[in-house]
């Protein structure tokens, strides 16, 4: 397991706040040198505490629908079966829950003939699947990858 001191919360709070901050400029804001952010920030890269992406909003990409699909699956098929769904382009999400679902996914189509073509076209391919269930975003309040609170 990973240990994170008070330095490494603040650079991740610093740059999950603004990914493209220098190095220099969160040195500054936590009064460390520049060498210690970037020694920091390598570590943690490193040890895959966090990776530098690019979050885009998928209706300005032509991704107009979110679906969230529930699947039931076949006793002992379920690794399988996730590790199907992760070779799917349309497929963001995928994982394992407790509950009515063995898996969720998070998926985005360009359209609503696109996600039942998904369903019925490519879930239906997939040996172990047993249910689907789908639910379509109607609209969204949130979406957010922080995780650590603003002190700023």
């Amino acid at each position: 397991m990973v240990k994170l001191d008070d330095v490494d919360m603040s650079i991740l709070q610093l740059l999950q706040d603004n990914g493209k901050r220098s190095y220099t400029d969160i040195a500054k804001r936590i009064n460390v040198s520049e060498g210690t952010v970037r020694t920091r920030i390598n570590r943690m890269l490193k040890e895959r505490v966090f990776e530098f992406i690019i979050h885009m909003d998928p209706n300005k990409i032509g991704l107009n629908v979110q679906a969230i699909i529930g699947i039931k699956t076949q006793l002992g098929k379920q690794e399988t079966i996730a590790t199907k769904l992760n070779e799917y382009p349309e497929v963001r999400f995928v994982g394992a829950f407790s509950g009515r679902h063995d898996l969720i996914l998070q998926a985005y189509f360009k359209n609503n003939e696109d996600l039942v073509n998904f369903v019925n076209k490519e879930l239906s391919k997939i040996d172990g699947i047993l249910a689907a269930d789908v639910s379509i975003e109607l609209k969204q309040y949130k979406d957010s990858f922080s995780y650590i609170n603003n002190q700023e």
